[in-house]
């Protein structure tokens, strides 16, 4: 499904304040597979995302999604094939567009697009029908603004957007980062009806090492650019975050100081 091979990114590339952000970076994901990405700040787990969702490219090495070479294509030409949940709840709708207008023009990301939504009674009820499955009471507010909608609320609407149009992948960016926890936990449900539902490849970024380990299939560990760590199967299952956090320690040579990360312990 995802397959990248050599990646390297640089930012501020020869000046004084050069980062080499991703480090010859070979990854593949299989369809299907759930990975959770982990790392402190700076590990390169957005740009990791970015990558694969063309807000940035590459200095060297190419991003292939489903056997097609994706390197230098922009979100735009990548759109129909990548679906995307922001860390802001604010990010991902259109505040004074209604719940049904803000789907319809999900379901035509990356189409062309006319003066219509191509609203009608047909579209309207496999909207309610897809927003019943968020257990929010959405289904029965498609006329109001998302404006008027809570952060978990309007955060649920986006994934579930970001989900329209048969996504080959889907990429969760700290999406929970900025909810209460009781809200936090309700939208990890969600995706997880919602990732079985449509059988969805994911890359989800996490500062949460319980998270990690319990959402998905895979866990990923980065550390200044490179990944440090891939977990999957029997050795995953028997990983808790103590064993997490001495498996960064060995691979890395230092402890882990995110005091977010830590905290979620």
């Amino acid at each position: 499904m995802l397959k990248l091979k050599n990646i390297h990114k640089i930012f501020n590339y020869g000046r004084i304040n050069e980062n080499h952000a991703l480090k010859d970076i070979n990854l593949i994901v299989p369809k299907g597979d759930f990975v959770t990405i982990i790392g402190s700040n700076g590990a390169g787990k957005s740009t990791l995302l970015n990558l694969v969702a063309g807000t940035y490219f590459p200095e060297s090495g190419t991003v292939e999604i489903n056997g097609q070479d994706m390197t230098n294509w922009p979100v735009h030409k990548r759109a129909h094939l990548v679906g995307r949940v922001f860390q802001d709840p604010l990010k991902g709708t259109a505040a004074e567009m209604t719940i049904e207008e803000n789907l319809s023009l999900a379901v035509k990301r990356g189409e062309r697009r006319g003066l219509r939504l191509g609203l009608n009674k047909k579209r309207r009820e496999e909207f309610q029908g897809l927003l019943a499955l968020l257990e929010l009471g959405l289904e029965n507010r498609l006329e109001d603004p998302v404006k008027l909608l809570s952060g978990g609320q309007r955060q649920a609407l986006t994934l579930l957007m970001a989900t329209l149009g048969d996504p080959e992948i889907l990429l969760l960016d700290e999406y929970t980062a900025n909810l209460d926890p009781k809200t936090a936990v309700q939208i990890l449900e969600i995706t997880g009806r919602v990732v079985e539902q449509g059988k969805l490849t994911v890359l989800m970024v996490t500062h949460d090492l319980k998270q990690a380990l319990e959402m998905g299939n895979r866990t990923i560990m980065m550390d200044q650019g490179r990944i440090i760590l891939d977990l999957k199967g029997e050795e995953r299952e028997k990983t808790t975050v103590n064993s997490l956090l001495e498996k960064f320690s060995e691979k890395s040579g230092r402890e882990l100081t995110n005091d977010r990360m830590l905290l979620q312990r």
